[in-house]
């Protein structure tokens, strides 16, 4: 069991709130086939960013306008496939406890996207988020989370994330906080506590004000 104190948390939202995996394969194989792309080695990079820094990945040489282009469909694509969507094991109770308490949402989605899917997967929506279109730079750029941070008046030392990828994972890191790793995906990354799902952390508020999220 391992134990942090924290003033705030900072979530993401895919893989970490909400189990979206499905549409995200769906989506993402059929931009691949038609780049002439592996699907497979494709999904390796696609978590965690928004979709135009993804293609940008996989396609280096290409304008970054099309990228923008193609994301806005992809955002579309995303937003209107719900089919699977389904929160994280542990994620409604989690939720329900940090009711109150300062916490954000900090996602590559849009605020389209975060509500469809927050929405199908039954989870409240945080008052306090940060969207793709808050900010100028994707994860793993730090932009997010220390906008979150600033948004709800703490420093990023008193900032604990929630995240499920590498690019999330990195961001969360380069914003000088500390990471908690959800899902298989994050293991591989050496977080500073890691958790199959959401149904082994538990939030304490304390008397000072401060939270105490135990991992078990």
């Amino acid at each position: 069991m391992t134990a942090l104190t924290t003033r705030a948390l900072l979530l993401d939202m895919d893989g970490t709130l909400v189990n979206s995996d499905a549409v995200v394969e769906r989506c993402w194989r059929r931009w691949a086939e038609r780049h002439g792309l592996d699907p497979d080695e494709a999904l390796k990079v696609v978590h965690g960013r928004q979709g135009y820094a993804t293609m940008a990945v996989l396609l280096p040489d290409r304008p970054m306008e099309q990228n923008y282009e193609d994301n806005r469909v992809m955002l579309a694509e995303e937003t209107a496939d719900l089919d699977g969507v389904v929160p994280v094991p542990g994620a409604p109770a989690f939720m329900a406890a940090l009711d109150g308490l300062p916490h954000a949402l900090v996602t590559s989605a849009d605020e389209k996207l975060a509500q469809a899917r927050m929405g199908a997967a039954g989870l409240r929506m945080p008052e306090t988020r940060v969207t793709a279109e808050c900010v100028g730079a994707s994860k793993p750029d730090p932009e997010g989370f220390l906008k979150g941070a600033a948004e709800l008046g703490f420093d990023p030392a008193d900032c604990v994330v929630f995240e499920d990828s590498e690019a999330g994972i990195q961001a969360g890191r380069a914003a000088g906080m500390r990471v908690a790793g959800v899902g298989p995906r994050a293991a591989a990354f050496a977080p500073d506590v890691h958790v199959q799902d959401l149904t082994a952390i538990t939030v304490t508020p304390l008397q000072d004000g401060t939270l105490s999220l135990t991992f078990a």
